[in-house]
């Protein structure tokens, strides 16, 4: 009797068991859309650079050079590495040369002197001699027009007037010749005096000195390598090099952060000048950045440039939003969970970001991975991305 019960039981149960498995299957039409990660478009600020490397370089060298020839260097006042002002002596040069010429015209212009002397009583002389000859010139020839005196009297007056008259011109040329002796003693004995002075080597501007050739002993000469060579006004710049695509977007006064090796914080600097021509083989061009701290560099020292361009808050998506395509740049707009696809203008890409300058407004969902695999008209269940920072 038990058994015959068990296998009713059974049997009023197996009949049950397909009604529960449908129930559990939900019907296709309420099947689960596909999560698709979506971003908000914003608004951040986005920085449009151009990075840049080169040397770090100087502004101007001032190459010094001795202003006289042939005289050996006795002294050296300065060292490489000295900050100096303009005017400061760099070195000596001997001036016992240059004593014995001085010496010498020392005597020429006292010489000169006592010639002039000299003709100057030989004028007074010849002048008396000139002015008696012509009275009596004039006396005689009173005295032929009388009949008192001769015609070769009257000749002989007249001759030696005009004799007396010429030794005048000839002593007061001497007189001309002796002062121009004069005034040549002296310009020589002033030149003399230039070269004594030019004898200290003076640094023509302020600056620190890179260089030194100069050593004593030698002969200056400014025919070989400069004695010194001058950092003008400790004056350093970053030579950077650019793409040519990007050379055409600097302007003198464009901020720069300037980074160097070792350094924990960049320095601040500004594009000085940007060169005009583009090297043919390299394809780069130059700009000039002037750094504001010049003391944490040195001249010769690598160095990375960040030059800002433009600075704005814009609307922006993830680089990875954008997408292009045969019309331009495009991306996966959702609205109410259906995709359609939108066409955009970027502009600034920065920190991962793109900014959107024509075809979404603030608050749009856009795909963030424009290669997901979806469609326009496709129905998607978005899951928002996280924030980028």
């Amino acid at each position: 009797m038990r058994r015959i019960l068990l296998t009713v039981v059974f049997l009023g149960i197996l009949p049950l068991a397909p009604l529960a498995q449908e129930a559990a299957d939900p019907p296709a039409a309420h099947q689960a859309l596909p999560a698709i990660t979506v971003s908000t478009v914003g608004k951040r600020v986005m920085r449009d650079r151009v990075i840049a490397s080169g040397l770090v370089g100087a502004v101007e060298l001032v190459q010094v050079q001795p202003l006289i020839e042939g005289q050996p260097i006795e002294t050296l006042e300065a060292e490489v590495g000295d900050f100096v002002a303009e005017g400061e002596v760099l070195a000596r040069l001997s001036v016992s040369t240059l004593e014995l010429q001085k010496s010498q015209f020392n005597a020429a212009l006292t010489s000169a002197k006592a010639t002039i002397a000299q003709a100057e009583a030989q004028v007074l002389e010849a002048q008396a001699s000139a002015d008696e000859a012509q009275r009596v010139n004039q006396r005689t020839a009173q005295l032929r027009q009388q009949g008192a005196a001769s015609q070769a009297a009257a000749d002989t007056a007249q001759a030696a007037a005009i004799s007396a008259n010429a030794r005048v011109m000839v002593a007061r040329q001497t007189l001309a010749a002796a002062r121009a002796q004069v005034l040549l003693a002296e310009a020589q004995l002033a030149n003399i005096e230039l070269q004594r002075e030019r004898t200290n080597v003076v640094a023509p501007v302020a600056g620190e000195i890179v260089e030194r050739n100069a050593k004593i002993g030698a002969i200056a000469s400014a025919q070989g390598e400069p004695m010194f060579t001058l950092l003008r006004d400790s004056a350093l710049e970053l030579f950077a090099d650019v793409a040519e695509q990007d050379l055409i977007r600097l302007k003198p006064g464009q901020p720069v952060l300037i980074r160097t090796l070792g350094a924990e914080e960049p320095i601040q600097g500004a594009v000085r000048l940007v060169e005009p021509a583009i090297d043919t083989d390299t394809r780069l061009g130059r700009a000039r950045i002037g750094i504001e701290k010049m003391e944490r560099v040195r001249s010769g020292m690598f160095a990375e440039a960040e030059i800002l361009i433009a600075e704005r808050e814009t609307l922006v998506v993830p680089i990875t939003a954008v997408g292009a395509g045969p019309e331009g740049s495009t991306v996966m707009r959702v609205q109410d969970g259906l995709v359609e696809r939108k066409r955009v203008e970027t502009g600034i890409r920065d920190a991962g970001m793109v900014e959107i300058v024509e075809g979404l407004a603030p608050g749009d969902l856009v795909v963030t991975k424009a290669a997901a695999f979806v469609r326009p008209g496709d129905r998607i269940n978005p899951v928002p991305a996280e924030p980028v920072n």
